[in-house]
């Protein structure tokens, strides 16, 4: 599975923040609701349009996020 098949971030579409590619689902939202406890299962339920390849896919993209940023932290 390749993001770029998966996940898209198109200026046109949810002012160009990532979503699931051939939906309006932003990544962000499925991360949200797996943090919050959400299952998998719940989660397709909820957006039927959906695939466990799509979760998946918002949780490497996120990972892919992560390992590129520089993150300061406050030491105080």
């Amino acid at each position: 599975m390749s993001l770029d098949s998966s996940v898209e971030l198109d200026p046109r579409v949810c002012n160009g923040r990532p979503v699931i590619r051939g939906t309006r689902i932003p990544v962000a939202v499925i991360l949200e609701r797996i943090a919050a406890g959400e299952s998998w299962d719940a989660l397709l339920e909820s957006f039927p349009e959906l695939k466990r390849e799509d979760i998946q896919a918002a949780l490497l993209y996120a990972r892919a996020a992560l390992d590129n940023a520089e993150i300061k932290t406050a030491i105080g």
